[in-house]
């Protein structure tokens, strides 16, 4: 292709008949473009940063970049609360149960187990609880023993789990039956949790069932072999 403001007779030409703008004003064009994209391609230094960062750096923006910084803000927020994850069971005491659990962060589902380390069932459930804390990240699992959050807790009541939600219990579970009894298998725990909202399961129906219709077909049996 011809370079049009390359000194040429025939771009000369072109020049006289106006067809070719003269050659400054091409230079000049030429110049704008590559700076225009020069600046659209500059990462701003608040793009680098994180929430922290951006806030101690605050004072240093000028007006059109605070502008830019407080919606960049607001989106990185946002991004954070979305992909929450925790991922593991965690243990806490009595006097964090307000903060971890009651005014956990709004849209979280918070489960926590009451236990007492010398019940087999507590041990198992908290086997349980870390395997599920892996497979729903976004559910925030945790654990405490039941007399650090209250006081003279009766082991009768153990197992004791509850599901909060925004500060509200979504559920509860009190005890060997409730939880599911001292067989209970770790699908088992989760289609529970998932009943009362804790978590969205991709099992399709109650795992208990398939025990209960198995006893149920082994007591029809029987009965028929007695007569």
């Amino acid at each position: 292709m011809q370079d049009p403001n390359e000194d040429t007779e025939w771009n000369d030409i072109l020049r006289d008949f106006g067809i070719l703008p003269p050659k400054e004003e091409v230079k000049d064009e030429v110049e704008e473009m590559v700076l225009r994209l020069q600046k659209e391609a500059e990462v701003k230094p608040y793009e680098k940063m994180n929430l922290k960062q951006l806030k101690e750096a605050e004072d240093e923006f000028d007006e059109e970049d605070r502008k830019a910084v407080e919606m960049y803000r607001k989106r990185r927020l946002e991004e954070l609360q979305k992909g929450q994850r925790f991922g593991e069971l965690r243990e806490i005491s009595g006097e964090q149960y307000v903060k971890e659990v009651t005014n956990a962060q709004k849209g979280v589902c918070v489960v926590i187990h009451l236990y007492r380390s010398s019940i087999p069932l507590c041990v198992l459930i908290n086997q349980h609880l870390s395997l599920l804390a892996t497979k729903f990240p976004e559910t925030k699992f945790v654990k405490a023993i039941a007399n650090s959050c209250i006081e003279n807790y009766h082991d009768s009541c153990l197992p004791t789990l509850f599901v909060y939600e925004n500060g509200e219990i979504k559920g509860k579970f009190i005890g060997i039956r409730e939880c599911g009894g001292t067989n209970l298998t770790v699908e088992e725990l989760e289609w529970k949790l998932a009943e009362v909202g804790a978590l969205k399961t991709d099992l399709e129906e109650n795992p208990k069932k398939e025990v209960v219709d198995m006893m149920t077909s082994s007591l029809r049996n029987a009965s028929i072999n007695d007569v």
